[in-house]
This record gives structure tokens, sequence and C-alpha cells, in this order.
């Protein structure tokens, strides 16, 4: 594993970064698309030229609707380029097939002749592999690719098998077959293999990505970059709530554990469940808890609303059953002195052992009893509010995150050039 511990050191001029991904907001549906907005807005805020280019074939071959969220500010520094073939689910569909942006790839070569310092890769699940072996002409680049997912060693991106356990031994073919998917064929060659040693630097926001990647086979070295946040102040007139209350924020989907939620609640008295977030299942979500007055859905929420949610909760509860990569949540959460209650599952477990901010449970009943401590002690959740607070100042924080985003990048360059060939 690589360190990129070290100083943020501005290059001499402003930097062109282009980032890749298949979802961006407000066309996405996670972590991995909030996180590339926070980045490259934050890079644009320092005076560089991020331009991010995006897939809305893809999301609406999986969504069918425009999104609805427009609260995503824009920054002159920052142009987003939506890829559009005009043959609709044509284009992702070859592209899941074959693994080359087939339809795409005239106007991705475009905008890689462009010449930018930076080429950085995300969500590439529905542009493909083949996407990494487009390059600009000459020299003077580098070329970063940050994991969100297990998509690079997981057909179905969450090493969730048969959409029921941990996938401790693969059975690839029919656990996508059973997740009602067609199987990738160029997963069966050597294209992944010839597209990753194209990359200068993979970069992983937990340790555990990284060993999951390495224990199924993909030895590339990998950077631990973890994600960030901004520390927003809850909007000053925000009253503090009546009955006091637990949180959730997340997709409405299978794995997130939110059925879990639903029947501890039912033995939960006093305190209310608030759940921010949208999905498939909201609606038998809703039906389930129709009958208990204290579990409210409160739908999509910005960044500013949440902040205030945060600061008031007990606790941000974590139920999730697939093993996250991070968990952004959780460092939201600790942002506002809120501790969390998570599963023991992959990023989100490690992320509160180093902070110290929340509470690490094994199974439903380990859970109530975690919700039960922390409606019983006050004094404890102070506590470990305060400490996982302190820990995000240190490492969480839009600050610490370019500082180590920086280093890394002059590491990759200094590797392939032996000098930063912006600084010349």
């Amino acid at each position: 594993m690589l360190n990129t511990a070290g100083l943020h050191r501005p290059p001499t001029r402003p930097l062109s970064f282009l980032f890749f991904s298949t979802f961006y907001p407000p066309y996405c549906f996670g972590g991995d698309g909030e996180y590339l907005y926070r980045l490259s807005y934050a890079l644009a805020e320092e005076g560089h030229q991020v331009d991010v280019v995006h897939c809305t074939d893809a999301y609406h071959f999986l969504n069918g609707a425009l999104p609805l969220k427009k609260d995503y500010p824009e920054h002159p520094n920052l142009r987003r380029h939506e890829l559009e073939s005009g043959w609709g689910a044509m284009s992702p569909l070859l592209t899941h097939q074959t693994g080359y942006p087939l339809l795409k790839r005239a106007t991705i070569q475009a905008l890689l002749d462009g010449k930018p310092d930076v080429i950085h890769y995300h969500n590439l699940s529905l542009l493909g592999p083949g996407t990494l072996l487009l390059e600009p002409p000459g020299q003077g680049w580098v070329k970063l690719y940050t994991i969100h997912d297990y998509w690079l060693v997981c057909p179905t991106h969450a090493l969730w098998k048969f959409k029921r356990e941990f996938c401790e031994e693969a059975h690839c073919l029919s656990c996508t077959l059973h997740s009602k998917r067609p199987p990738q064929l160029w997963r069966y060659g050597t294209l992944l293999q010839r597209a990753s040693q194209q990359i200068d630097q993979f970069v992983t926001p937990s340790l555990f990505a990284a060993r999951m990647h390495q224990e199924r086979g993909f030895q590339q070295p990998m950077a631990h970059l973890p994600h960030f946040c901004d520390l927003l102040e809850p909007t000053r007139d925000a009253p503090r709530p009546e009955i006091p209350y637990f949180l959730f924020v997340g997709r409405l989907e299978d794995g997130k554990g939110v059925h879990e939620l639903l029947r501890i609640w039912e033995r939960t008295e006093r305190h209310e469940l608030l759940l921010v977030g949208e999905g498939s299942l909201e609606h038998q979500f809703r039906a389930l808890s129709e009958h208990n007055p204290r579990i409210r859905f409160l739908g999509w929420k910005s960044q500013a609303e949440l902040s205030v949610l945060y600061r008031h909760a007990v606790a941000t509860l974590v139920p999730s059953r697939v093993h996250e990569t991070f968990g952004l949540i959780a460092i939201e959460s600790l942002a506002q002195k809120t501790p969390v209650i998570a599963r023991n599952r992959g990023g989100l477990a490690e992320n509160l052992e180093a902070s110290q901010g929340g509470i690490i449970y094994e199974s439903e009943e380990g859970a109530f009893q975690a919700i039960q401590s922390l409606i019983d002690s006050p004094d404890m959740r102070r506590e470990l509010g305060e400490r996982g607070h302190q820990y995000y100042l240190a490492h969480w924080t839009k600050q610490a995150h370019l500082a180590s985003y920086f280093a890394l990048i002059h590491g990759a360059a200094r590797m392939r050039y032996g000098q930063l060939p912006w600084n010349t």
C-alpha cells in the first residue's frame, strides 16, 4: 500500500483535470457521484480547470426518468460533458458486453486531445475498461483511477453473492444471472489486464477495499486516499426537535439494512426514526411501517438540510449488509459531532475503529442494544461524537484531502517523468 501522506504543494500553474465517470450529479445514484462532485468543485475553487465527462445514456437506461435533484451549484472553472450517443440504451448495452465505449469513442478522444494534465477515472461500469486505452497526444499527463466499488473484480459491483451473502468464493456467472444481468463477455479476455496497465496510480478510499481487490487477483498497487466532506454549519434558526430521533441516510434499496431498522422500531419507544433518501423499495418500506407513527420518510435532502438533521440526531444509523468501500454518511455525521452506529462491514467499520466515533455491531440484536445504550447515556453520545469529530478534523476535511491528493498526483508524475511536467 502506497502512503500518500505529504504536504499540499500546489503546482506553479493551474492544472487541467479531466474526470471520467458513468454517473455524476444530478445523473447519479450514490456516493461515487457525490464524492466526484465535491472533488471537482474543490479543485475548481482553487483555480484549476475541471472537465467532468459522464454518460447520461447509462443513467436513463437504468433510471428511465430525468433526475429531480438540482442542488449542485455550478462553478465557472467546472464544465460538465454529457455523453449521449443518440442510440439510447444501445450504447451502454454495447459497452456492457464489449468493454469499449464504441458509440462514444470519438467524443472521448476529442476531449483527451485537449491535453489535460491529470486524467482521473472514477466509476467506469458503463463506459468500459476500454476507455483507459484512449490517451491524449504527446506527454505531460498522468492517469489516476479511484475505486468506488468492487466492479473491477465483481460483475455485480458489491461482492453481494446471490443478493444474500458476502462473496467468499466466486461463482460469477451464476451470481450474475441470479441478479438478472447478462454476462459480460469482455471479462473472459485480457482487456482489463491491458487497460489497468495504462494507469499510473490506482486509488482506494479504504484499506478494506484494497484488500478485497488483492485477494481476488487484482494486483495493481493502490494508494489509500479517504473521501472527505465540507463542514457545513446548520441553519441558525433550525429548532431542536421536540421528539428525539435517530437518522438513516442512504438509498432505499435491498442490502442497505432498512428492513432491520423497521423491525427494531417495533421495539424502540419514544424516539423517532427519520429516513432520508429515495430508492426502488421506498413504497414497500412505507407500507411495512405505515402503522408506526414514529417512523418518518423525508425523501431527498440537500447537504445544508442534512447538516441540521445530523446535528440534532441521537446517532446516525448505517445498517448496510453489503461491504461499503468507505461510507460517506459516517463522516458527514461525525463532522456534526453526531456518533454513528454501523454494522461491521468493510470501510464503515474501518472508519469507526480509527475515529472511535461510534458503535460497531454484528447482529440485529447488537444494533438494538447499541441504540438503547445511547438513549440511556447522553454522556456516551457526546463523548463518541466529540472523538469522531476530532478525527474528522484531522483526516476527512477538504484541506486534508487536497493535501494528500496533490501529493499523490506529484508522486505519479515523478514516477512517470522523473519531474513535475507542469512545473517546468
